[in-house]
């Protein structure tokens, strides 16, 4: 048996070394630490929001000292991406490419009713990060980056087919924004509107802009 061969054996028969085990003990500390400060953010977010939510307060939730959070998270940035990265993997956001029906008037119906549910099993979470990214600027470039997009993506979807002869686009794509606001579906629905009489109404309202009687 050469050497080399003997050496795989040896490592084969005996395990890893004591050091490569202290390694992968050391990595899985630190992953469970970061999950631990993640989750504690996300908990916190949902709670008292991302403007209120001190990093005393986060390490002490986390049972973690505040330079284990710096450590792992050495911006605002860093820990607002980890916190709606996680988040949103718990709780995914309504996908716009369902809402494939031909006609227009029904589309935006079928899509305000998923919407509308959606806002209302998570407007803890959405109706704190939305009040506070005024006044937080890392929160604002994060959600830049992540709630844009994906409520342009929505307006661009639901924008489709609509007989626009009597109606700007830009209009349309006002009313549409409008249509699928989080504080328009909290007004709708804090007058008393259960979520499919809300969607009706805004479909309504999105229809006589789009140019088709109701």
């Amino acid at each position: 048996m050469s050497s080399s061969q003997y050496n795989l054996y040896n490592e084969f028969m005996t395990g890893p070394s004591p050091r490569a085990y202290r390694k992968r003990k050391r990595t899985e500390s630190e992953q469970d630490t970061r999950r631990r400060i993640t989750e504690a953010a996300v908990r916190l977010h949902g709670t008292v929001g991302p403007g209120k939510t001190s990093i005393s307060d986060l390490a002490k939730l986390a049972g973690v000292s505040r330079m284990t959070v710096y450590n792992h998270f050495p911006t605002e940035v860093d820990l607002f991406t980890a916190c709606s990265t996680h988040w949103a993997t718990q709780n995914p956001f309504p996908d716009p490419s369902r809402w494939t029906a031909a006609d227009p008037s029904e589309r935006l119906v079928c899509a305000l009713e998923e919407l509308y549910g959606w806002y209302a099993f998570n407007q803890g979470m959405l109706g704190n990060v939305l009040r506070d990214i005024p006044i937080v600027p890392a929160l604002a470039e994060v959600m830049g980056g992540l709630w844009s997009p994906w409520m342009n993506g929505i307006v661009r979807a639901l924008g489709q087919g609509w007989p626009l002869e009597e109606v700007r686009p830009e209009t349309l794509d006002a009313v549409l924004r409008l249509a699928v606001d989080f504080n328009t579906w909290q007004t709708l629905t804090g007058s008393g509107l259960d979520h499919p009489a809300a969607a009706a109404l805004m479909a309504q309202i999105v229809t006589c802009m789009g140019g088709r009687a109701p």
